[in-house]
């Protein structure tokens, strides 16, 4: 009988993304396959401490599992501890950790020296994907369709009240506008995005989003449907059906992923089979220039004013809720939930035996 491959569950993390990391990491830990993983469920904390969550696999065995995983327990220092389970037998990571350090190729170079496996992009996949501004760069030189943005650091702003400030205003909303969204760079779940209409409510954004990371994006504000695909795999990546998503409000915020329930999700839009094949076809270019691996949701826009499909972001961790899009559009292609948990392990351990034979020891 083969022997239960080691699987570290990571969760929790120091940003803003923590909550719905916590409740991704409740629903794998049910779904996966335990005659195939034992599992190890390791927090982190908002404060940055790690910590052996072993009570959730005692609570899922007496069948009184949590709505969300704590990261509290033990504490468990990752390369020695790495280092031991590895000595044990085989071992494999899947990090499940949405935002700054954890999706943005920091908790990826720590994996890298423990020398393990682990799901989802490398560091350069896991940095270029997390930054915004990046990303938007390298599709650009790829010729991949985007919305016009403008990327701005905080410096670029100015004092507030100055001439300098009141131009760049003006500007952004002249060459975005009429309306446009403000971003942090290195955020997701939409936090600290807002909607801006005019040079008021954009120094408001602008201010608002600068409280989460030093750069920023400006994109115009797109009229259209707004569609996702799921993306699997490594090299020769496959791409899921689209799915669409319909927001409660003026725009999917946080609130409306994870808190309200009032967006709509369709997982079979009404999509002619050239524009489906054409989502499918910007995905996958997508997914290999931004050095993808593993999983990543790759969203869209179609705008209403005939442009065709837009790439809006690339998200190499995505949500792995119950209600999230990328297990919901591999469930409709008939893969499982555990199915997946199982192939994004077995492409994670097939990368890591590639890599380490073109490594140098």
């Amino acid at each position: 009988m083969q022997e239960r491959r080691r699987l570290v569950l990571l969760f929790g993390g120091q940003s803003a993304e923590h909550e719905v990391s916590c409740v991704s990491a409740r629903h794998v830990l049910e779904a996966v396959d335990r005659s195939r993983f034992e599992v190890f469920p390791v927090g982190i904390s908002r404060e940055g401490g790690w910590f052996l969550a072993g009570s959730a696999v005692e609570a899922l065995d007496s069948g009184d599992l949590p709505d969300r995983l704590e990261p509290a327990g033990p504490s468990w220092d990752p390369l020695p501890h790495l280092a031991e389970l590895s000595a044990l037998g085989p071992v494999a990571v899947f990090p499940l950790l949405h935002g700054p350090l954890g999706e943005d190729g920091t908790v990826q170079g720590l994996l890298e020296l423990a020398d393990v496996p682990y799901v989802g992009a490398g560091v350069l996949g896991s940095s270029l994907a997390m930054d915004k501004v990046a990303t938007k760069e390298i599709l650009h030189g790829h010729g991949i369709p985007q919305a016009r943005y403008r990327g701005l650091h905080v410096d670029d702003l100015g004092s507030a009240g100055s001439n300098a400030r009141s131009a760049l205003l003006a500007r952004l909303l002249t060459e975005l506008g009429p309306h446009v969204f403000v971003k942090p760079a290195n955020l997701g779940s939409s936090i600290g995005v807002m909607k801006a209409t005019d040079t008021a409510s954009l120094e408001i954004a602008l201010e608002a989003a600068s409280a989460y990371d030093e750069w920023m994006v400006v994109e115009e504000a797109v009229t259209g449907r707004e569609i996702e695909l799921a993306v699997l795999g490594d090299r020769v990546p496959q791409v899921s059906g689209p799915g669409e998503v319909r927001p409660g409000g003026e725009f999917y915020d946080y609130a409306d992923k994870y808190e309200d329930g009032t967006a709509e999700l369709i997982d079979d839009p009404d999509l002619d089979p050239e524009t489906i094949v054409r989502f499918q076809e910007l995905a996958a270019r997508a997914f290999t220039a931004v050095r993808c691996s593993g999983m990543a949701r790759i969203d869209f826009f179609l705008p209403t004013d005939g442009r065709g499909p837009l790439l809006n972001e690339v998200n190499t961790i995505p949500g792995f809720t119950p209600i999230s899009m990328y297990p919901r559009l591999w469930q409709k292609a008939g893969l499982s939930y555990p199915g997946l948990i199982d192939r994004l392990v077995d492409i994670a351990v097939e990368r890591h035996a590639r890599r380490r034979r073109n490594t140098t020891r």
